[in-house]
């Protein structure tokens, strides 16, 4: 119960935080890029200074690895791209946002059908915005829009709305966890009571299997 309260309160807090990147996106398109593409920079910079300074701290010892070298200066060249031709990542903003807008959506369409396999009215709100969510995910992912700031703008509008219809989601599945988490329970109490009988099936079958061979052993000491 503890990890779904904690899936709810970070799923919540994922969608506000995209709706107002959406938000910046459709009216600050190039300003919103070009601070993402800085702080990605950023980001990789300073993962790879710290393979370097991991490479230097080792160098006199059995535990240096030339590969955190490499690792650490392409990191870093590759930051410095990122921040000097940030409208390249124009094109990849929708590939990202894209699968991690289907990964979300495939875990409410889960949540769904648990509220449906227990006769829940709201599975149907539920699974409706999961299926949609879904959509806008796989279009981002192919990113059919030609030119940057369509791009963008296109792309912030998908983000709000899928990020108004994922808390729509999360508090439909919310209001009714106790129900979610009863079927879970149930199915796995099935599944346990499933493995005993086939268990309790297959008893005779090895007393079965034991007497023959008792009898086969039995012929060949004779």
């Amino acid at each position: 119960m503890d990890n779904l309260k904690k899936f709810f309160r970070s799923s919540i807090l994922t969608s506000t935080i995209l709706i107002v990147l959406g938000v910046l996106l459709v009216f600050q398109s190039e300003f919103t890029i070009m601070v993402i593409a800085y702080i990605i920079g950023a980001i990789l910079i300073v993962i790879g200074a710290l393979a370097i300074i991991k490479f230097i701290k080792n160098i006199n010892n059995n535990k240096k690895s030339e590969l955190d070298i490499a690792y650490g200066l392409g990191t870093i060249i590759l930051g410095i791209l990122v921040i000097k031709n940030h409208e390249a990542i124009v094109s990849i903003i929708p590939f990202v946002i894209g699968i991690g807008i289907i990964i979300s959506s495939s875990t409410k369409l889960q949540y769904a059908l648990e509220l449906k396999a227990t006769d829940n009215p709201q599975w149907k709100m539920t699974m409706i915005a999961s299926i949609v969510s879904a959509a806008f995910g796989v279009i981002l992912l192919f990113n059919p829009f030609k030119g940057a700031v369509i791009i963008t703008q296109v792309v912030g509008i998908f983000i709000i709305l899928y990020g108004i219809l994922d808390i729509v989601s999360t508090i439909t599945i919310k209001r009714n966890v106790d129900t979610i988490h009863r079927a879970i329970l149930e199915g796995m109490e099935d599944a346990e009571v499933i493995n005993e009988e086939d268990l309790e099936d297959k008893e005779p079958l090895k007393k079965t299997k034991l007497k023959r061979k008792q009898k086969n052993s039995n012929r060949v000491a004779k």
